[in-house]
């Protein structure tokens, strides 16, 4: 293994290790972390990964261990989000010398964006549901009734009508190739608007804990707002997390299957695949153990990265990703970032990008060009070989990829 490359802060709480040798963190995300390290429940350090920026409530690229107390916001609302990727049997060699094709089946394969604000007529959501999603579902759904039963607000209009969806914002699918020139489908989303519904409303749960035992004073806002251990709203949270992450993998794998089936369409040879996905999260709650005790580990934008561990790092849409294998460094809770990090805010984004720079940009690659993609454009983004280099002690890279089709929400 290589130095290790964090550096270390002191704070009133417990102190900060951050992956940040490639450019300080911004002042607010450093804000974020020093409230986070504060709070009397967090375990050891708090660890910042190499694609930190500023987010709601809690640090987007932060780990945080925690003994018998959780913050809702350091999950944050779009639990279970993360990437699958496979790797196919095909090379650039069987691909067509166009690819809209591919791209324009893919989009209609697999319901993506938004309209209608979410309500019936929606884009991004089934209309009529084919058996594949109704057997998704059907699995999910005692589940969900569970949950409901015990918190009816939870309930969302359409967490059926999702699976199998893409969404909105960085959620993307991609077609691939590695060095070798092996072609790669990946794909990055998550627990959809049932997650997010199921985040906002324990989030909302935990201030009114706060309220209820006169907590406030033991948290520097009220965005970190707890709950506590053999508590029946920390259990119900517990479950509610557990089944929005098994909502996020079946959605991609599902989604996976779809993008394929779509693909195989414009290829002469059968398209097969050469190995198991990976599918990881990067937003979501595990219970594991680290420094010799048993605690809550929440990543935010970050990756497991065990020894052996297979992940995906995504740079941006038009800078290529990383496969990658786990180095298990303890530091960093055996974690690693979850892509590139934004240095400009959607907004920024779109004020400073001009249609001819991410047009530059996106040269040699079959997606979207228009003005609602310029807050994903890869001027938004950190460098990704930056970024990589600064957690070289926390991953080593198995196989780098680079987009030839990009499919945006």
């Amino acid at each position: 293994m290589t130095d290790q490359l964090y550096s270390y802060h002191a704070t009133d709480g417990v102190p900060l290790k951050l992956w940040d040798s490639h450019a300080r963190f911004e002042e607010k995300a450093m804000q974020q972390l020093r409230d986070v390290a504060s709070l009397p429940f967090v375990f050891k350090h708090v660890a910042g990964m190499p694609d930190v920026h500023y987010g709601f409530g809690a640090t987007i690229g932060s780990v945080i261990a925690t003994r018998k107390a959780v913050v809702p916001a350091a999950v944050g609302v779009d639990i279970g989000c993360g990437m699958i990727a496979v790797q196919t049997s095909l090379t650039a060699n069987d691909l067509p010398d166009s690819l809209g094709h591919i791209r324009a089946s893919i989009e209609k394969a697999v319901p993506h964006g938004r309209t209608n604000n979410g309500r019936p007529g929606d884009r991004g959501a089934w209309g009529d549901m084919p058996r594949l999603i109704e057997n998704r579902w059907s699995e999910l759904l005692p589940g969900y009734e569970r949950i409901i039963a015990k918190h009816p607000k939870v309930k969302h209009r359409t967490p059926a009508q999702h699976v199998g969806t893409l969404g909105t914002g960085n959620h993307f699918i991609e077609i691939c190739l590695d060095e070798n020139d092996s072609v790669w489908v990946m794909l990055h989303s998550g627990s959809r608007g049932v997650g997010n519904a199921i985040g906002r409303y324990f989030i909302e749960q935990a201030k009114r804990e706060m309220e209820k035992y006169f907590l406030g004073d033991y948290i520097p806002n009220k965005d970190l707002a707890f709950l506590v251990e053999k508590s029946d709203i920390f259990k119900d949270y517990i479950e509610a997390v557990e089944w929005a992450q098994r909502y996020a993998l079946t959605n991609r794998e599902t989604m996976m299957r779809l993008a394929l089936d779509a693909f195989a369409q414009h290829i002469k040879r059968p398209l097969g695949v050469v190995s198991e996905a990976i599918n990881c999260h990067h937003n979501y709650i595990s219970r594991e153990n680290h420094f010799g005790e048993n605690v809550i580990v929440t990543r935010k934008g970050a990756v497991r990265a065990r020894k052996g561990d297979l992940g995906i790092i995504p740079g941006s849409m038009g800078t290529g990703s990383f496969i990658v294998r786990g180095l298990g460094n303890a530091d960093s809770f055996c974690s690693c970032s979850h892509g590139a990090g934004r240095v400009m805010s959607r907004a920024q984004a779109k004020r400073t990008i001009t249609l001819e720079d991410h047009a530059t940009a996106m040269r040699g690659i079959e997606a979207r060009l228009d003005a609602d993609v310029i807050d994903e454009s890869p001027a938004a983004y950190k460098p990704i070989g930056e970024v990589m280099a600064a957690q070289s002690d926390l991953v080593e890279i198995a196989a780098r990829l680079r987009q030839v089709v990009n499919v945006k929400g």
